[in-house]
């Protein structure tokens, strides 16, 4: 098994004020799957993501990672593994402005081990024709896509991803949903998604 979570709880705030956003989560994902976890804003997913990605603690329970529990690992051997095996997909595409589409795909090749070849995840993102483009001459969809390319392209065991459609009209997001669907079958890739979007769930 790739990731095991056991009995995860996550509560934010004392006394009166104290909200539980994870109650006993468990969940076992196989390498390659596509998982999606579905719920309404402010259910705890985007929480349960960071915790994933040892952006944020657990109250209680345990992670594991290929088998290696990630309460035992320091914080140098967080951000390796957040460096190595973990790739980011937000509802916000955060690109860097003065860079083009290529450059801003490049970055995050540094990150990875093994990295994968720019010019082939322009060509499976449908933006080799826009590599030298700017983000801010790209449509939507584009920029997106680019930042897919940014998280893919060091070759990451798990792509995490949070509401990668909360910005696109409908259309542009069965767009890239086939995209990053299409990159786990290509690349042997684990999805990890939370949206609040039923239709997507489904």
């Amino acid at each position: 098994m790739l990731l095991e979570l056991r009995d995860i709880r996550k509560a934010f705030g004392k006394g009166e004020n104290r909200v539980e956003v994870l109650r006993g989560i468990s969940l076992d994902v196989k390498k390659g799957e596509f998982c999606v976890l579905l719920g309404p804003s402010g259910s705890g997913k985007s929480t349960l993501l960071n915790i994933i990605g040892g952006i944020d603690s657990t109250d209680s329970g345990e992670i594991l990672i290929g088998g290696e529990r990630m309460s035992a690992m320091g914080e140098k051997e967080l951000t390796r593994y957040r460096r190595r095996h973990l790739g980011y997909i937000f509802q916000m595409y955060n690109l860097i402005p003065n860079l083009t589409v290529r450059e801003n795909i490049e970055v995050g090749a540094y990150l990875g081990r093994n990295p994968l070849d720019v010019d082939e995840i322009l060509h499976t993102l449908g933006l080799y024709e826009h590599r030298r483009k700017l983000p801010n001459q790209l449509s939507g969809g584009q920029q997106q896509r680019t930042s897919i390319g940014r998280a893919i392209i060091k070759n990451p065991d798990i792509l995490l991803c949070d509401e990668p459609t909360g910005a696109l009209d409908y259309n542009t997001s069965r767009e890239i949903l086939r995209l990053i669907e299409k990159i786990s079958l290509q690349y042997g890739t684990t999805i990890i998604m939370v949206t609040h979007n039923e239709a997507i769930g489904a």
